[in-house]
C-alpha cells in the first residue's frame, strides 16, 4: 500500500496579507504621482520657455520703454526738486527700468526666440518611470530625501531640455546603485508602504496645489490667450510688441518735450 501524500501550502500570516493588500493600494497613487509630477514638470517647462519667448519679442521693448518713463519722471523731479512725491515718482521709475534691463538682459544674446515645449513620448515614459523611482517623498532619512531631491532636479532639467539620453543614464545609475535595493524584513516593509502610500498623498496634494497655483498666474493666462488666438491666425505677441512701440514714440516726444523746455529755460 501506498503511503499517501499530502501536499501542504502554507497559508499567508495576516501580516502577510496586509502587506499584500497595502502594496495594491499603493500601485495606483504612485502611477498617479508619477503621472502628474509629469504634468507638473511639463507645465513648468512650458511656462519658462514661453517667458523667454515673451521676454525675446517684447522685453527688450518694455524695458526700452521704462528706460525712458524714467528719464520723464527725474526730468519731471529735477524741475520740482522740493516736489517729495515727484522725486518718489522718479526713483520708483528708475527701479522698475533697472528691473526691466535685467529681464530683458537674460535674453539679450538670443539669436532665434525659444521653440515650443514639445516632450516626445519616450521622453514622458522615462521622465514616469524615473519619478516612480526616485520620487523624494520615498525617502526614509532626510540624507536620502537630499540625494534624491537633487537627482529629481536633474530628471527634472533633462525633461525640460528634451534629453533622453540624459533620463536614461540617471535611471540606469539609479537602478544600479546599491541604496535602490529594498531592506529585509515582513514588519519593516509593511511600515514603508503605509508610510510611502501616505507620502504619495501629501505629494498628490501639494502638486495639485502649485499647479493651481500656476494655472492662475498672469504668465499662464497670457500664454492661454496667446495660443487661443494662434487657431484665428493672429500673433498676439506681435500685436502687443507694436502697440509698446507706439507707446515708445510717444514716451520718446514727451522726453523730447520736457528736454527742450530744460534747454530753453536754461538759456
Amino acid at each position: 500500500m501506498k503511503e499517501k501524500q499530502h501536499s501542504s501550502v502554507r497559508r499567508q500570516t495576516p501580516e502577510e496579507r496586509e502587506l499584500e493588500k497595502k502594496r495594491a493600494e499603493l500601485a495606483a497613487p504612485e502611477a498617479k504621482l508619477a503621472q502628474r509630477e509629469l504634468d507638473l514638470a511639463t507645465l513648468k517647462a512650458e511656462l519658462h520657455v514661453f517667458e523667454r519667448r515673451y521676454l525675446h519679442v517684447a522685453g527688450a521693448r518694455y524695458a526700452e520703454l521704462d528706460e525712458i518713463m524714467a528719464q520723464i519722471a527725474e526730468a519731471e523731479a529735477r524741475r520740482n526738486p522740493k516736489d517729495e512725491k515727484a522725486q518718489e515718482r522718479a526713483a520708483e521709475a528708475r527701479a522698475q527700468a533697472e528691473e526691466s534691463a535685467q529681464a530683458a538682459g537674460s535674453t539679450h544674446e538670443q539669436q532665434e526666440p525659444p521653440r515650443k515645449f514639445k516632450p516626445s513620448d519616450a521622453l514622458k515614459k522615462l521622465f514616469r518611470e524615473l519619478a516612480k523611482l526616485i520620487h523624494p517623498d520615498y525617502a526614509t532619512d532626510e540624507k536620502e530625501r537630499e540625494r534624491r531631491h537633487r537627482i529629481m532636479a536633474e530628471a527634472n532639467q533633462a525633461y525640460e531640455d528634451g534629453d533622453e539620453e540624459r533620463l536614461r543614464a540617471l535611471l540606469h545609475d539609479w537602478e544600479s546603485s546599491p541604496e535602490s535595493v529594498e531592506g529585509e524584513g515582513l514588519g519593516a516593509e509593511l511600515i514603508r508602504i503605509i508610510r510611502k502610500i501616505a507620502q504619495v498623498e501629501e505629494r498628490l496634494s501639494a502638486i495639485e496645489a502649485e499647479i493651481k497655483e500656476l494655472k492662475a498666474s498672469e504668465l499662464y493666462q497670457l500664454k492661454t490667450k496667446v495660443e487661443e488666438v494662434e487657431g484665428d491666425g493672429r500673433d498676439l505677441l506681435a500685436e502687443m510688441a507694436a502697440q509698446v512701440d507706439e507707446e515708445i514714440a510717444e514716451a520718446r516726444e514727451r522726453l523730447e518735450a520736457l528736454l527742450q523746455k530744460r534747454r530753453a529755460n536754461d538759456e
